[in-house]
């Protein structure tokens, strides 16, 4: 029970100041990260140290996020989702984790409710580009970048630079020490 009352007292909180504090990098923040960092312990279900979460951003509280990362400017996680370690998103990225039901053509789409949430993991050391989009299921691997305005439809491997609407495997980080 006490967990829930912490839950309701950060959420609140975060909701009507912290969230319209000025951004971390502000000549004067007046500690903007640091009270949305407590905010963020209190609410989400795994907060790691050194978490900076972003002026405007909407989480569910069924989030994890992992040391030395953030959730950028206006961003929006819209469910259960796997934020690694060392994860940095851009501004206005959106990461869905259910879809509407579609299924029938007799009955309106709005009426035929929405699919089993679908959490997103996203691995450690990866960099999200401003304004990407990620849909339901998906998983990022280790040390990939998503280029600005992405719209990740599937899995993205390990080390993999992806871009464009949608997603595709542009080139890989890392290379094999005996192809050079």
């Amino acid at each position: 029970m006490f967990r829930n009352v912490k839950k309701i007292i950060g959420y609140s909180f975060y909701y009507t100041i912290a969230r319209h504090l000025p951004v971390s990098f502000a000549r004067v923040s007046f500690f903007s990260k640091q009270i949305r960092n407590v905010c963020a312990k209190l609410v989400l279900e795994k907060c790691g140290n050194n978490v900076n979460i972003e002026k405007g951003a909407v989480f569910s509280t069924k989030v994890t996020i992992g040391n030395n990362s953030g959730i950028g400017i206006r961003a929006a996680i819209h469910g259960p989702c796997n934020i690694g370690e060392d994860v940095m998103m851009g501004p206005d990225c959106v990461i869905y984790v259910r879809n509407h039901c579609f299924n029938r053509t007799d009955i309106p789409m709005w009426k035929q409710g929405f699919y089993d949430d679908e959490p997103v993991t996203i691995g450690n050391d990866v960099w999200i580009g401003g304004r990407v989009t990620i849909l339901p299921g998906v998983k990022i691997g280790n040390g990939a970048i998503i280029g600005a305005n992405a719209v990740v439809t599937k899995d993205v491997p390990d080390y993999a630079i992806v871009g464009g609407n949608p997603a595709r495997t542009l080139k890989m980080r890392k290379h094999d020490s005996k192809s050079t």
